[in-house]
């Protein structure tokens, strides 16, 4: 057979010679930007030829599997200009990330800032060559050799893990690294790119190992793309939660306490009270009974669970107490399950939803911790409801529900939807029958598509004890964060022996939905940091007005508007420093209070306050009760 067909993404079937190379068939296609194709779902370099019928998409810098060979190319780049800059580097790996590439790299020093920039300038040189990036194979003991004369011990490393007989590499004008690929067709295809900073990084992540220096940087196919990329990087750096939490007096992380420990301090803890106090009246409201569970447990119990066989390595402990063996809970599931145990239940019991605030516990190297996102004791808005088949799919759909509402209440609007589903061919992998399965799976399917969602289905990324919904925010920047779970599970309920007497005076196992709303409370907190610049609004803001007296003889007048503020039920604070106004009310602009109400003697003579708003500025006199008044129905319309 010497021509085959080519079945493209716009659906027309197209033939060509037994042979052609894709890269012909996409400039046939007017895809002359295309990066890497896409041929019967397996990624393929675009100098690949087509040797059968397929299915081929072509995928440019707009689709996210684009983007990730663009900047795995990149980073291939950054290591050739490594390598001529450095001849004595040893390099390790280097692979695309969410926002770029990074390479790790050993020079027997840090690299500093002018490095970067000859390191920059020669990759934009090496561009402009624009070099064939070709696949090569070779023999693993060749392989083998030529990494030992060349001291590269990283790669040798990784090389020992591969078993290939022959070893997949990419070489372009003469630079040779391991890799599996596909990569761009030119180096020429990268166009703009931008070193942005070092760090320490330990080999394979474990502080055993050497320390490398790990480069990262940002690539675009154009200037423009990359000039709005370092823009966003700088508001982002505005927004960052680590700076503004240590601006704004929220929380404090310190060594003496132990890296990824948090301090809520007391404006920050005011501020977590009111939106736990929010999150709590909404859930009562809908039926949820709230419990508190202890922090620590038999390891008897994460036996039951599966936990200590799963998730043995993020425990702390084991502790002895009284002969017994204990440990930190990492979860607050089985809790919930010997709440539910403790008492025979009928089916028009059902549904019980048990919501905690629970604070767990798990190891993290010290080198992923972040802030409040990657910490290591977090609080989360943890619930279990435990179901008949029959209301699964209403249960579900309140939940959505009190996520939205949630959600819309701190100023979250747009969303992104994943539906992790099993994979139907690894049985295997999942327990539970395939039936529950596949009424699980179209139960959320269903409730997503008849509330109007977009979801993406990640087919093979469930759990192996169930599907679930993962739901991302978008935040003011437009980047998304993973939040919310909705998770069927089909395995605690049969571990801890749960059942229900039903219709039929029979045993059943009942249905069991996890859901995390906010997902961790610290993770949540950094988002909505971020999110508001620190600027939150007045519902959520921990001091909603600050008085400003111009003058000692101003302070009894300001203490007087504090107090009916207070008995409205306001956060109010009145800064009696003796220092100018001007600095008064920059101090308060830098705390971003929402209201700052100057009071001087014409305010004392008239009974007013001359208002200024954080972020309108000037708003003029206004009697207290008005401003009361005005910002009452702003706490009240959360806005």
């Amino acid at each position: 057979m010497n021509e085959v067909t080519v079945r493209l993404q716009s659906g027309q079937n197209r033939r060509y010679p037994k042979g052609t190379p894709l890269a012909q068939i996409a400039a046939d296609a007017g895809k002359a930007d295309a990066l890497v194709a896409r041929v019967d779902g397996g990624l393929v370099d675009m100098g690949a030829a087509v040797e059968g019928d397929a299915t081929v998409e072509f995928l440019t810098f707009d689709d996210p599997q684009g983007r990730a060979v663009y900047w795995h190319s990149s980073a291939h780049l950054l290591a050739q200009a490594v390598k001529e800059l450095f001849p004595q580097a040893l390099l390790a790996i280097g692979p695309p990330i969410e926002d770029g590439f990074y390479y790790d790299i050993d020079i027997g020093r840090p690299f500093t800032p002018e490095d970067l920039v000859q390191i920059e300038d020669r990759m934009r040189g090496l561009a402009r060559r624009d070099q064939p990036i070709e696949r090569v194979t070779i023999p693993r003991d060749e392989a083998i050799a030529m990494y030992r004369k060349a001291g590269e011990r990283f790669k040798l490393e990784l090389l020992d893990g591969i078993p290939d007989v022959r070893v997949s590499f990419y070489k372009q004008d003469g630079f040779l690294d391991m890799c599996l690929g596909p990569h761009l067709p030119s180096t020429g295809r990268i166009k703009a790119i931008k070193l942005l900073s070092t760090a320490g990084a330990y080999w394979r992540g474990d502080e055993h190992q050497p320390m490398l220096q790990r480069i990262y940087g940002i690539t675009f196919p154009d200037e423009a793309q990359l000039a709005e990329h370092l823009r966003l990087l700088e508001e982002a750096k505005k927004r960052d939660h680590r700076r503004l939490g240590r601006d704004l007096d929220l929380y404090l992380i310190d060594e003496e306490v132990g890296p990824g420990l948090v301090l809520w301090l007391q404006r920050g803890a005011l501020l977590r009270e009111i939106a736990e106090d929010f999150w709590k009246r909404l859930h009562r409201e809908r039926g949820y009974e709230l419990v508190y569970t202890p922090h620590i447990a038999r390891s008897h119990l994460w036996e039951t669970s599966g936990h200590l066989q799963w998730y043995q390595e993020s425990m702390y402990g084991p502790m002895e107490v009284e002969g017994r063996e204990y440990r930190l809970k990492p979860m607050n599931c089985p809790f919930h399950m010997m709440i539910y145990r403790r008492e025979t239940r009928s089916y028009r019991d059902l549904p019980i939803r048990i919501g905690e605030l629970g604070t767990v516990y798990r190891y993290e190297r010290s080198g992923v911790l972040h802030g409040l996102l990657r910490v290591r004791s977090f609080t989360q808005d943890d619930a279990h409801i435990f179901c008949r088949p029959d209301q699964i799919e209403e249960e579900i759909d309140h939940v959505l529900d009190l996520a939205f509402v949630l959600y819309e209440a701190f100023g979250f609007r747009n969303y992104q939807v994943r539906l992790s589903a099993r994979d139907p061919s690894d049985s295997e992998r999942y327990t539970g029958s395939p039936q529950m399965w596949e009424t699980a799976e179209s139960v959320l399917a269903r409730v997503l598509d008849r509330k109007g969602l977009p979801f993406k289905r990640l087919e093979g990324e469930a759990q192996f004890y169930g599907p679930k919904i993962d739901i991302d925010l978008v935040d003011a920047l437009g980047r998304p964060w993973q939040t919310a779970t909705v998770q069927f599970d089909f395995t605690l309920p049969v571990r801890f022996g749960l059942t229900y007497v039903g219709e039929d005076g029979k045993e059943h196992v009942p249905f069991v939905v996890h859901r995390a709303l906010f997902g961790s409370m610290e993770r949540f907190f950094g988002l909505l940091i971020e999110h508001y610049a620190g600027a939150f609004p007045p519902w959520l803001a921990p001091e909603q007005a600050r008085v400003l007296p111009i003058a000692d003889r101003h302070q009894p007048y300001a203490e007087q508007v504090a107090g009916r503020l207070r008995e409205a039920g306001l956060r109010v604070e009145v800064d009696g420093t003796n220092e100018r106004i001007a600095y008064k009310v920059r101090r308060a602009q830098v705390m971003k209070v929402p209201y700052m109400l100057v009071v001087g003697d014409k305010e004392v003579q008239s009974a007013q306050v001359a208002v200024r708003s954080r972020d309108a500025g000037d708003l003029g006199p206004m009697a207290v009760d008005a401003f009361v008044e005005r910002i009452q129905r702003e706490v009240t319309a959360r806005t």
